[in-house]
């Protein structure tokens, strides 16, 4: 069966566009209530990031969900991960997440932990949806869910920030935080200041509208300038709700998803730890995989999406995964994407090798790739369509089987992603270029 609202992440859109409503929010956690009521008597915890459209939507889902029975914990601004963690910890049966991660603050949307602090398999999401197309009902009173306030949410994910890095001793280290604005704006800066580090925050005075607005991964080059002008030892940037991590080193070059994975694994190598290969995605530099492959290390390409890379982890028995955009999985130490965890773990590799970010990321030689983002106005499977099917192949051949070429419609935005990766910088900007007009005169 397919999915009618779920996408790869939740349900995601524009807010007061339908799905992303009141009344519809409402809904989804009554369906999402009498799913897990069904189990018996039932706790789902609710947190959220910065943006504004967080408030409403919590009270909406705190009405739906109490109407089918359900007890609810609010946990307030909280990373995506740091409520996949509490999930567990709370012997909660699910987690919610309001959140657009990196998306500009006019997006929201809606997406689950099961209890076990992973995202939901195909078939709860699907019973989920069955329920939505029945008319909305309300339990007898004394039946109603409650909904309590969990005053203690951040600290108790700070505290597991920490325990993933226990020797880990930040003293002497300036570190410079872009928060995005978003859910990490007072627990990451808490995290690597308990560690020791000299921290300077960037991104940190959320207003309910500025999340992701010229800060955070999707946005570096605000990071980049405060490291040089502080001439700090490196910057760490997230997104909006968490899951995700960028860094700049110490002469402002940033080093992203695909090199940071390179140094998570080698390290977990070394350590003995690594527990088989490494997951990347379709999207994953050519130099991530020939960099694992020198070290003996197998690479495995799943579709884009964390939900693809944490399967075919979860197939193989392994522990490392990511994606070029940050979003990195360390199942040794949390269930879910976790930019503040990640970071910490690149930053026990820079403290046991005696080795700076810098020196690091060179020792994973890049392929220049290109992506352009080609805003898609109407729905088509551009693969079908001539016109693109000539430009690939005329791409392709341009690049004589030393690049690759890839197009994929974004699982999250209204775009189609142009990929194009290569040996001549020079001539992967050109044909990107050239191929990225192609795809936009066919979809205009």
């Amino acid at each position: 069966m397919s999915r009618k609202y779920f996408g790869t992440d939740g349900v995601r859109g524009r807010v007061g566009a339908y799905p992303i409503t009141p009344e519809f929010v409402m809904k989804l956690g009554w369906a999402a209530g009498k799913v897990f009521a069904q189990q018996g008597k039932s706790r789902i915890l609710i947190g959220k990031d910065t943006r504004i459209s967080g408030y409403m939507f919590e009270s909406a889902l705190e009405a739906g969900l109490s109407s089918a029975g359900v007890d609810i914990g609010l946990l307030g601004p909280i990373p995506t991960p740091g409520i996949a963690y509490l999930t567990r910890t709370f012997r909660a049966q699910a987690g919610i997440v309001i959140s657009a991660s990196h998306n500009p603050y006019y997006d929201n949307g809606i997406k689950f932990f099961s209890g076990n602090g992973e995202k939901l398999p195909d078939e709860t999401e699907l019973a989920i949806e069955s329920w939505l197309d029945k008319p909305m009902s309300c339990v007898e009173s004394a039946q109603l869910g409650k909904a309590v306030r969990i005053n203690d949410a951040a600290g108790r994910y700070i505290e597991f920030c920490k325990g993933t890095v226990s020797s880990l001793n930040l003293r002497g280290l300036k570190i410079v935080l872009d928060c995005a604005h978003g859910a990490t704006y007072q627990i990451a800066p808490a995290v690597f200041a308990e560690l020791g580090a000299t921290v300077v925050t960037i991104g940190a005075q959320p207003d309910g509208l500025n999340i992701n607005e010229g800060v955070g991964s999707t946005e570096p080059e605000a990071l980049q300038a405060r490291v040089l002008q502080e001439q700090a030892d490196l910057g760490i940037a997230f997104d909006g709700d968490g899951d995700r991590v960028m860094m700049v080193d110490h002469r402002g070059e940033l080093v992203d998803g695909d090199q940071l994975l390179f140094i998570i694994a080698t390290h977990a190598k070394n350590q003995g730890r690594l527990n088989g290969g490494v997951v990347g995605t379709l999207m994953s530099n050519l130099g991530l995989e020939l960099g694992l492959k020198d070290l003996g290390v197998d690479f495995l390409r799943a579709k884009v999406g964390d939900r693809y890379v944490m399967q075919m982890l979860n197939e193989n028995g392994w522990r490392f995964g990511g994606e070029s955009s940050g979003h990195l999985l360390c199942l040794d130490a949390n269930t879910t994407g976790d930019g503040i965890v990640a970071a910490l773990q690149v930053l026990q590799a820079l403290k046991d090798s005696g080795t700076s970010l810098h020196e690091w990321q060179k020792r994973m030689s890049k392929m220049p790739q290109v992506m352009i983002n080609v805003q898609r106005s109407r729905q088509a499977d551009v693969m079908s369509l001539p016109e693109i099917i000539q430009a690939i192949a005329a791409t392709e051949e341009k690049l004589a089987s030393r690049g690759r070429v890839l197009l994929r419609p974004s699982g999250t935005e209204p775009v189609v992603r142009v990929m194009v990766e290569g040996e001549d910088a020079v001539l992967v900007q050109t044909l990107a270029e050239e191929l990225a007009a192609v795809v936009e005169q066919a979809l205009a």
